[in-house]
Protein backbone atom coordinates (compact mmCIF):
# COMPACT_ATOMS: atom_id res chain seq x y z
CA UNK A 1 0.00 0.00 0.00
CA UNK A 2 1.62 3.33 -0.93
CA UNK A 3 0.28 6.47 1.54
CA UNK A 4 1.57 10.28 1.03
CA UNK A 5 2.12 12.81 3.64
CA UNK A 6 1.78 16.46 2.38
CA UNK A 7 1.13 19.80 3.85
CA UNK A 8 -1.91 21.97 3.88
CA UNK A 9 -0.82 24.90 3.80
CA UNK A 10 2.73 27.13 3.35
CA UNK A 11 4.78 24.05 4.60
CA UNK A 12 5.88 24.10 8.16
CA UNK A 13 2.81 22.18 9.44
CA UNK A 14 4.58 19.26 10.70
CA UNK A 15 4.96 16.72 8.23
CA UNK A 16 8.51 15.06 9.38
CA UNK A 17 6.80 14.19 12.80
CA UNK A 18 4.05 12.46 10.95
CA UNK A 19 6.43 10.82 8.45
CA UNK A 20 8.39 9.76 11.73
CA UNK A 21 5.28 8.34 13.15
CA UNK A 22 4.29 5.85 10.20
CA UNK A 23 7.62 4.73 9.61
CA UNK A 24 7.21 2.95 12.28
CA UNK A 25 5.35 0.85 9.73
CA UNK A 26 6.32 1.54 6.62
CA UNK A 27 8.95 -0.52 4.72
CA UNK A 28 9.79 2.21 2.52
CA UNK A 29 9.52 6.09 2.70
CA UNK A 30 10.37 8.16 -0.51
CA UNK A 31 11.33 11.54 -0.98
CA UNK A 32 9.45 12.71 -4.04
CA UNK A 33 10.08 16.40 -4.80
CA UNK A 34 12.30 19.65 -3.47
CA UNK A 35 15.22 19.80 -2.53
CA UNK A 36 17.69 20.94 0.92
CA UNK A 37 15.66 24.45 0.78
CA UNK A 38 13.08 23.41 3.40
CA UNK A 39 13.22 20.91 6.50
CA UNK A 40 11.77 18.39 8.79
CA UNK A 41 12.06 19.10 12.52
CA UNK A 42 12.08 15.34 14.04
CA UNK A 43 12.55 14.70 17.71
CA UNK A 44 12.86 11.26 18.88
CA UNK A 45 14.86 8.65 20.82
CA UNK A 46 18.10 10.08 19.26
CA UNK A 47 17.79 13.71 19.79
CA UNK A 48 16.62 16.79 17.68
CA UNK A 49 17.32 16.52 14.13
CA UNK A 50 16.95 19.14 11.05
CA UNK A 51 16.75 16.94 8.10
CA UNK A 52 16.77 18.71 4.65
CA UNK A 53 16.95 15.96 1.89
CA UNK A 54 17.23 12.22 3.74
CA UNK A 55 13.21 11.24 4.45
CA UNK A 56 12.07 11.23 7.71
CA UNK A 57 11.38 7.62 8.46
CA UNK A 58 15.10 7.69 8.46
CA UNK A 59 15.75 6.62 11.83
CA UNK A 60 13.89 3.37 11.50
CA UNK A 61 16.58 0.17 10.71
CA UNK A 62 13.79 -1.61 9.15
CA UNK A 63 13.09 1.20 6.51
CA UNK A 64 14.75 1.84 3.32
CA UNK A 65 14.55 5.58 2.40
CA UNK A 66 14.62 6.64 -0.87
CA UNK A 67 16.08 10.22 -3.21
CA UNK A 68 13.13 10.04 -5.89
CA UNK A 69 13.86 11.01 -9.46
CA UNK A 70 11.66 14.17 -8.79
CA UNK A 71 14.08 15.39 -5.80
CA UNK A 72 16.58 18.05 -6.59
CA UNK A 73 19.40 16.15 -5.18
CA UNK A 74 22.38 18.15 -3.63
CA UNK A 75 24.92 15.35 -2.59
CA UNK A 76 27.07 16.66 -0.80
CA UNK A 77 23.90 17.97 1.58
CA UNK A 78 22.87 14.64 1.59
CA UNK A 79 25.93 12.99 2.82
CA UNK A 80 26.72 15.31 5.04
CA UNK A 81 23.36 14.57 6.63
CA UNK A 82 23.50 10.99 7.08
CA UNK A 83 26.99 11.60 8.95
CA UNK A 84 25.70 13.49 10.93
CA UNK A 85 22.81 11.00 12.07
CA UNK A 86 25.18 8.54 12.29
CA UNK A 87 27.71 10.45 14.54
CA UNK A 88 24.68 11.17 17.06
CA UNK A 89 24.52 6.64 17.35
CA UNK A 90 21.65 6.71 14.24
CA UNK A 91 22.20 2.98 12.49
CA UNK A 92 23.38 3.96 9.15
CA UNK A 93 20.31 4.10 7.05
CA UNK A 94 19.42 2.16 4.03
CA UNK A 95 19.69 4.65 1.06
CA UNK A 96 18.61 4.61 -2.71
CA UNK A 97 18.96 7.06 -5.03
CA UNK A 98 17.43 7.24 -8.34
CA UNK A 99 19.58 6.98 -11.51
CA UNK A 100 17.27 9.76 -13.13
CA UNK A 101 17.18 12.32 -10.41
CA UNK A 102 18.76 15.50 -11.21
CA UNK A 103 21.89 17.22 -9.42
CA UNK A 104 22.13 20.30 -7.47
CA UNK A 105 24.81 22.00 -8.85
CA UNK A 106 27.38 24.52 -6.93
CA UNK A 107 26.56 27.37 -9.95
CA UNK A 108 22.69 27.00 -9.28
CA UNK A 109 22.94 27.79 -5.45
CA UNK A 110 25.23 31.37 -6.85
CA UNK A 111 23.21 31.75 -9.56
CA UNK A 112 19.84 31.92 -7.25
CA UNK A 113 22.34 34.09 -4.30
CA UNK A 114 23.19 36.49 -7.39
CA UNK A 115 19.18 36.41 -8.52
CA UNK A 116 18.16 37.09 -5.15
CA UNK A 117 20.63 40.52 -4.73
CA UNK A 118 19.78 41.17 -8.23
CA UNK A 119 15.28 41.69 -7.23
CA UNK A 120 16.79 43.41 -4.06
CA UNK A 121 13.26 44.50 -2.28
CA UNK A 122 11.54 42.68 -4.70
CA UNK A 123 13.14 39.03 -4.59
CA UNK A 124 11.03 36.40 -3.73
CA UNK A 125 12.32 35.83 -0.08
CA UNK A 126 14.68 31.87 -1.51
CA UNK A 127 16.31 30.45 0.66
CA UNK A 128 19.62 30.03 -1.79
CA UNK A 129 19.21 26.66 -1.86
CA UNK A 130 19.97 26.92 -5.68
CA UNK A 131 16.07 25.19 -6.22
CA UNK A 132 14.89 27.61 -9.00
CA UNK A 133 17.79 27.55 -10.90
CA UNK A 134 18.09 24.12 -10.66
CA UNK A 135 14.26 23.11 -11.85
CA UNK A 136 15.28 26.07 -14.40
CA UNK A 137 18.23 23.98 -16.23
CA UNK A 138 16.02 20.72 -15.61
CA UNK A 139 12.91 21.92 -17.60
CA UNK A 140 15.30 23.88 -20.05
CA UNK A 141 17.32 20.58 -20.94
CA UNK A 142 20.77 20.87 -19.37
CA UNK A 143 20.57 19.79 -15.98
CA UNK A 144 22.77 16.82 -14.89
CA UNK A 145 21.10 13.63 -13.98
CA UNK A 146 22.84 11.10 -12.10
CA UNK A 147 23.01 8.34 -14.67
CA UNK A 148 24.98 10.76 -16.98
CA UNK A 149 27.68 10.68 -14.22
CA UNK A 150 28.41 7.32 -15.93
CA UNK A 151 29.60 8.03 -19.04
CA UNK A 152 32.22 10.59 -18.97
CA UNK A 153 33.46 11.28 -22.32
CA UNK A 154 29.41 12.52 -23.07
CA UNK A 155 29.70 14.32 -19.57
CA UNK A 156 32.68 16.53 -20.61
CA UNK A 157 31.14 17.23 -23.63
CA UNK A 158 27.73 18.64 -22.00
CA UNK A 159 29.93 20.63 -19.13
CA UNK A 160 31.56 22.65 -21.76
CA UNK A 161 28.12 23.44 -23.47
CA UNK A 162 26.29 24.42 -20.25
CA UNK A 163 29.17 26.31 -18.90
CA UNK A 164 29.51 28.26 -22.03
CA UNK A 165 25.85 29.48 -21.46
CA UNK A 166 26.09 29.43 -17.59
CA UNK A 167 28.90 32.16 -18.41
CA UNK A 168 27.01 34.23 -20.31
CA UNK A 169 25.01 35.35 -17.49
CA UNK A 170 27.48 35.28 -14.84
CA UNK A 171 29.71 38.26 -16.94
CA UNK A 172 26.36 40.44 -18.38
CA UNK A 173 23.95 40.16 -15.69
CA UNK A 174 25.36 39.39 -12.56
CA UNK A 175 29.04 40.91 -13.11
CA UNK A 176 30.34 38.09 -10.98
CA UNK A 177 33.49 35.75 -11.72
CA UNK A 178 33.39 33.13 -14.58
CA UNK A 179 32.52 29.50 -13.51
CA UNK A 180 35.38 26.85 -14.99
CA UNK A 181 34.55 23.82 -17.17
CA UNK A 182 37.50 21.98 -15.59
CA UNK A 183 36.16 22.50 -11.94
CA UNK A 184 32.44 21.87 -12.72
CA UNK A 185 33.57 18.44 -14.26
CA UNK A 186 35.80 17.67 -11.23
CA UNK A 187 32.42 18.52 -8.69
CA UNK A 188 30.82 15.97 -10.74
CA UNK A 189 33.22 13.33 -10.53
CA UNK A 190 33.37 13.80 -6.86
CA UNK A 191 29.48 13.46 -6.76
CA UNK A 192 29.84 10.04 -9.10
CA UNK A 193 32.47 8.62 -5.86
CA UNK A 194 30.11 9.93 -3.74
CA UNK A 195 26.74 8.82 -4.73
CA UNK A 196 27.69 5.36 -6.89
CA UNK A 197 27.45 2.46 -4.20
CA UNK A 198 23.52 4.27 -4.17
CA UNK A 199 22.43 4.65 -7.55
CA UNK A 200 19.29 2.42 -8.71
CA UNK A 201 16.33 2.08 -10.75
CA UNK A 202 13.95 3.31 -8.43
CA UNK A 203 10.63 3.03 -10.14
CA UNK A 204 11.46 -0.71 -11.22
CA UNK A 205 12.37 -1.66 -6.91
CA UNK A 206 9.38 0.33 -5.82
CA UNK A 207 6.91 -1.24 -9.00
CA UNK A 208 8.61 -4.89 -7.30
CA UNK A 209 7.62 -3.85 -3.94
CA UNK A 210 4.21 -2.92 -4.51
CA UNK A 211 3.77 -6.04 -5.87
CA UNK A 212 5.69 -7.68 -3.12
CA UNK A 213 3.06 -5.97 -0.90
CA UNK A 214 5.12 -3.83 0.73
CA UNK A 215 4.44 -0.32 2.47
CA UNK A 216 5.78 2.58 0.92
CA UNK A 217 5.37 5.80 2.47
CA UNK A 218 5.65 9.56 0.21
CA UNK A 219 6.99 12.58 1.92
CA UNK A 220 6.16 15.66 0.80
CA UNK A 221 7.70 18.77 1.20
CA UNK A 222 6.26 22.32 1.82
CA UNK A 223 2.28 22.33 1.54
CA UNK A 224 -0.10 22.76 -1.18
CA UNK A 225 0.26 27.03 -1.18
CA UNK A 226 3.57 26.57 -2.18
CA UNK A 227 2.61 24.84 -5.54
CA UNK A 228 3.84 26.12 -8.61
CA UNK A 229 0.20 25.79 -10.37
CA UNK A 230 -1.76 25.97 -7.47
CA UNK A 231 -0.23 28.44 -4.96
CA UNK A 232 0.35 31.57 -4.39
CA UNK A 233 2.15 32.07 -7.40
CA UNK A 234 4.63 33.25 -8.12
CA UNK A 235 5.67 33.24 -4.01
CA UNK A 236 5.95 29.27 -4.58
CA UNK A 237 8.41 26.45 -5.19
CA UNK A 238 10.11 25.36 -7.67
CA UNK A 239 8.03 21.65 -8.19
CA UNK A 240 5.07 20.19 -7.45
CA UNK A 241 3.98 19.91 -3.60
CA UNK A 242 0.89 18.17 -4.34
CA UNK A 243 0.64 14.35 -3.45
CA UNK A 244 -0.41 13.26 -7.41
CA UNK A 245 3.15 14.33 -8.35
CA UNK A 246 4.31 11.52 -5.79
CA UNK A 247 3.24 9.45 -8.59
CA UNK A 248 5.86 11.37 -10.99
CA UNK A 249 8.52 12.00 -8.39
CA UNK A 250 9.02 8.54 -7.65
CA UNK A 251 7.90 6.83 -10.62
CA UNK A 252 4.33 5.03 -9.07
CA UNK A 253 1.44 4.11 -11.28
CA UNK A 254 -1.04 7.20 -9.70
CA UNK A 255 -3.65 4.38 -8.93
CA UNK A 256 -1.71 3.01 -5.84
CA UNK A 257 -1.71 6.15 -3.52
CA UNK A 258 -4.79 4.59 -1.53
CA UNK A 259 -4.23 7.05 1.53
CA UNK A 260 -3.03 11.02 1.54
CA UNK A 261 -2.56 12.45 5.22
CA UNK A 262 -2.35 16.05 4.66
CA UNK A 263 -0.80 17.52 8.02
CA UNK A 264 -2.69 21.18 9.37
CA UNK A 265 -0.90 23.10 12.25
CA UNK A 266 -3.49 24.07 14.55
CA UNK A 267 -2.57 27.60 13.92
CA UNK A 268 -0.65 28.90 10.55
CA UNK A 269 2.90 30.12 10.09
CA UNK A 270 5.53 30.62 7.26
CA UNK A 271 8.33 31.23 5.90
CA UNK A 272 9.75 33.68 3.05
CA UNK A 273 7.47 36.20 1.33
CA UNK A 274 4.06 35.39 -0.18
CA UNK A 275 0.43 36.43 0.44
CA UNK A 276 -0.78 35.14 3.66
CA UNK A 277 -4.17 36.56 4.76
CA UNK A 278 -4.73 34.83 9.00
CA UNK A 279 -0.99 36.79 9.50
CA UNK A 280 -0.69 38.34 12.98
CA UNK A 281 2.05 40.66 14.06
CA UNK A 282 3.64 42.53 17.03
CA UNK A 283 3.53 40.80 20.80
CA UNK A 284 0.50 38.49 19.77
CA UNK A 285 2.65 36.91 16.93
CA UNK A 286 6.12 36.93 19.21
CA UNK A 287 4.04 35.37 21.66
CA UNK A 288 3.09 32.53 19.71
CA UNK A 289 6.21 32.29 17.82
CA UNK A 290 8.28 31.77 20.86
CA UNK A 291 6.00 28.74 22.41
CA UNK A 292 5.34 27.33 19.21
CA UNK A 293 7.01 23.92 17.97
CA UNK A 294 9.54 22.59 19.42
CA UNK A 295 12.00 25.61 20.97
CA UNK A 296 10.01 28.70 18.95
CA UNK A 297 8.65 28.90 15.28
CA UNK A 298 12.00 29.00 13.02
CA UNK A 299 12.55 27.73 9.87
CA UNK A 300 14.49 24.27 10.05
CA UNK A 301 16.84 25.41 7.04
CA UNK A 302 17.30 29.15 7.37
CA UNK A 303 16.72 29.70 11.21
CA UNK A 304 14.41 32.62 10.04
CA UNK A 305 11.72 33.53 12.36
CA UNK A 306 8.44 32.47 10.73
CA UNK A 307 5.60 34.45 10.25
CA UNK A 308 2.44 33.50 12.68
CA UNK A 309 -1.19 33.61 12.15
CA UNK A 310 -4.20 32.18 13.26
CA UNK A 311 -6.02 29.01 11.65
CA UNK A 312 -6.99 29.65 7.86
CA UNK A 313 -10.11 27.33 6.87
CA UNK A 314 -10.51 28.92 3.61
CA UNK A 315 -6.43 28.09 2.95
CA UNK A 316 -6.82 24.81 4.34
CA UNK A 317 -9.94 23.27 2.80
CA UNK A 318 -8.87 24.35 -0.36
CA UNK A 319 -5.15 22.91 0.05
CA UNK A 320 -6.83 19.56 1.40
CA UNK A 321 -9.09 19.61 -1.58
CA UNK A 322 -6.14 19.92 -3.88
CA UNK A 323 -4.08 17.17 -2.05
CA UNK A 324 -7.09 14.66 -2.42
CA UNK A 325 -7.23 14.08 1.30
CA UNK A 326 -8.33 11.29 2.90
CA UNK A 327 -7.14 12.06 6.03
CA UNK A 328 -5.72 15.02 8.25
CA UNK A 329 -2.96 15.24 10.74
CA UNK A 330 -3.69 18.33 12.95
CA UNK A 331 -0.56 19.03 14.84
CA UNK A 332 1.44 21.74 17.38
CA UNK A 333 -2.50 21.57 19.31
CA UNK A 334 -1.12 21.92 22.52
CA UNK A 335 0.61 25.13 21.81
CA UNK A 336 -2.44 26.89 21.90
CA UNK A 337 -2.98 26.20 25.67
CA UNK A 338 -2.05 29.73 26.63
CA UNK A 339 -5.06 31.23 25.14
CA UNK A 340 -8.15 32.46 26.63
CA UNK A 341 -9.90 32.63 23.07
CA UNK A 342 -8.62 31.15 19.97
CA UNK A 343 -9.60 33.38 16.58
CA UNK A 344 -9.88 30.92 13.25
CA UNK A 345 -10.05 32.85 10.41
CA UNK A 346 -13.49 31.66 8.23
CA UNK A 347 -14.00 33.49 5.62
CA UNK A 348 -11.92 36.31 3.14
CA UNK A 349 -13.61 39.68 2.80
CA UNK A 350 -12.95 40.74 -1.02
CA UNK A 351 -14.11 44.08 -2.41
CA UNK A 352 -16.84 44.09 0.23
CA UNK A 353 -17.89 40.47 -0.51
CA UNK A 354 -16.76 37.15 1.92
CA UNK A 355 -16.06 34.59 0.35
CA UNK A 356 -15.04 30.97 1.84
CA UNK A 357 -13.64 29.90 -1.57
CA UNK A 358 -9.16 30.33 -1.75
CA UNK A 359 -8.56 32.91 -4.87
CA UNK A 360 -5.66 33.73 -7.26
CA UNK A 361 -2.97 35.80 -6.27
CA UNK A 362 -4.41 39.29 -7.53
CA UNK A 363 -7.60 38.76 -5.26
CA UNK A 364 -5.65 37.51 -2.37
CA UNK A 365 -3.49 40.84 -2.24
CA UNK A 366 -6.91 42.34 -1.56
CA UNK A 367 -8.10 39.62 1.05
CA UNK A 368 -8.87 40.76 4.61
CA UNK A 369 -9.78 37.51 7.32
CA UNK A 370 -13.18 36.99 8.28
CA UNK A 371 -12.76 35.78 12.07
CA UNK A 372 -14.64 33.57 14.66
CA UNK A 373 -14.02 33.48 17.89
CA UNK A 374 -13.60 30.39 20.23
CA UNK A 375 -12.98 29.21 23.53
CA UNK A 376 -9.86 28.68 24.86
CA UNK A 377 -9.06 25.56 27.06
CA UNK A 378 -6.69 27.42 29.15
CA UNK A 379 -9.25 27.25 32.19
CA UNK A 380 -9.73 23.56 31.87
CA UNK A 381 -6.32 22.16 31.31
CA UNK A 382 -3.87 24.33 29.71
CA UNK A 383 -1.23 21.34 29.28
CA UNK A 384 -2.90 18.83 26.64
CA UNK A 385 0.50 17.02 26.59
CA UNK A 386 0.81 13.11 27.77
CA UNK A 387 -2.98 12.72 26.78
CA UNK A 388 -3.52 9.86 24.39
CA UNK A 389 -6.88 9.28 24.25
CA UNK A 390 -9.39 11.73 22.18
CA UNK A 391 -12.30 11.70 25.58
CA UNK A 392 -9.54 12.96 27.78
CA UNK A 393 -8.87 16.40 25.87
CA UNK A 394 -11.05 19.18 27.42
CA UNK A 395 -14.71 19.83 26.37
CA UNK A 396 -12.80 22.89 24.51
CA UNK A 397 -10.33 21.65 22.44
CA UNK A 398 -12.38 18.97 21.27
CA UNK A 399 -14.54 21.75 20.25
CA UNK A 400 -12.19 23.78 19.04
CA UNK A 401 -11.01 20.18 16.39
CA UNK A 402 -14.48 19.75 15.63
CA UNK A 403 -15.40 22.83 14.21
CA UNK A 404 -12.22 22.96 12.14
CA UNK A 405 -12.81 19.71 11.03
CA UNK A 406 -16.84 20.82 10.01
CA UNK A 407 -15.38 23.95 8.31
CA UNK A 408 -12.64 22.49 5.87
CA UNK A 409 -14.84 19.44 5.51
CA UNK A 410 -12.15 16.81 5.48
CA UNK A 411 -11.47 14.04 8.25
CA UNK A 412 -9.39 14.79 11.69
CA UNK A 413 -7.92 11.17 12.15
CA UNK A 414 -4.82 12.06 13.97
CA UNK A 415 -4.11 14.78 16.68
CA UNK A 416 -0.54 15.42 17.55
CA UNK A 417 -0.04 17.21 21.37
CA UNK A 418 3.73 17.23 21.59
CA UNK A 419 6.84 17.05 19.58
CA UNK A 420 7.60 13.57 20.55
CA UNK A 421 7.35 10.64 18.34
CA UNK A 422 4.58 9.22 20.55
CA UNK A 423 2.88 12.78 21.73
CA UNK A 424 -0.41 11.55 19.08
CA UNK A 425 -3.79 10.82 19.46
CA UNK A 426 -5.76 8.97 16.89
CA UNK A 427 -9.18 9.50 16.83
CA UNK A 428 -12.15 8.36 14.19
CA UNK A 429 -13.50 11.08 13.01
CA UNK A 430 -17.38 11.20 12.53
CA UNK A 431 -17.46 13.11 9.06
CA UNK A 432 -18.54 10.50 6.41
CA UNK A 433 -20.10 7.64 9.06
Amino acid sequence: MVKAVVGANWGDEGKGKITDMLGEKADIIVRFQGGANAGHTIVNDYGKFALHTLPSGVFYDHTTSIIGNGVALNIPVLFNEIKTIVDKGVPMPKILVSDRAQMVMSYHILLDQYEEERLGGKSFGSTKSGIAPFYSDKYAKIGFQVSELFDEEALREKVDRVIASKNVLMEHLYHKPLLKADEIFEELMGYKEMVKPYVCDVSLYLWNAIREGKEILLEGQLGSLKDPDHGIYPMVTSSSTLAAYGAIGAGLPPYEIKQIITVCKAYSSAVGAGEFVSEIFGEEADELRRRGGDGGEYGATTGRPRRMGWFDCVASRYGCRLQGTTDVAFTVLDVLGYLDEIPVCVGYEIDGKVTKEFPTTALLKKAKPVYQILPGWKSQRADIRGIKTYEELPENCRNYIEFVEKEIGFPITMISNGPGRTDIIYRKSPIGE
